[in-house]
């Protein structure tokens, strides 16, 4: 349960001010229909975290215990700094039409998490915990937290969230998590 506590909070806390959730405002704003776009950040984060997942679980089974928590520790520090970088998003990203709400969020919500912060933290989670089915249910869910008020709730939610203080918060977290990595050994996290 670790795993899905860890991985709901961290993303969660990761995807506040993030370019996907910054994208899931810009659809929300354009389209007015949050039900389709919902379920479509749902179901394109679902898929996008599964790959990631999986890559995640595999990675153990390349590496040495000893290099796999150098790794680790490394991917969560980093993260740790990367998640204290404002994101941006370009308008031209959310504003393909072609395929209807639903299609243009799956679409555009799945493309924009590829290479993401939240998506290379569920590859650095599912290799941490090896625990495949609670790291992707756990990111998902982290994901839905974050950017289903965004969708419904748009700019008021905005203007109030602290959104460096969540950043720290987060940032602390995978730092945390990156020096129990490199300090604790494989034994003692589970590796």
């Amino acid at each position: 349960m670790e795993a899905l506590f860890i991985s709901t909070g961290v993303v969660a806390l990761a995807e506040i001010g993030d370019k996907t959730q910054l994208l899931a405002f810009i659809l929300a704003a354009r389209y007015k229909r949050p039900w389709p776009i919902i379920l479509a950040i749902f179901i394109a984060t679902l898929v996008n975290h599964g790959l990631a997942g999986a890559i995640g679980a595999w990675v153990p089974a390349l590496l040495d215990p000893e290099v796999l928590r150098w790794v680790l520790g490394i991917s969560f520090l980093a993260m740790a700094i990367w998640i204290l970088i404002p994101d941006k998003i370009d308008d031209a990203e959310a504003t393909r039409t072609r395929f209807g709400v639903f299609g243009t969020t799956l679409v555009t919500f799945f493309l924009a998490e590829m290479g993401d912060k939240t998506q290379i933290a569920t590859v650095a989670l599912a290799a941490k915990y090896q625990e495949f089915g609670l790291v992707v249910l756990g990111t998902t869910l982290g994901m839905m937290l974050a950017n289903a008020p965004a969708v419904l709730f748009g700019e008021r939610i905005a203007r109030r969230l602290p959104t460096q203080l969540v950043h720290r918060i987060a940032a602390c977290i995978f730092a945390v998590l990156g020096v129990l990595a490199l300090l604790g050994g494989a034994e003692s996290l589970g590796f």
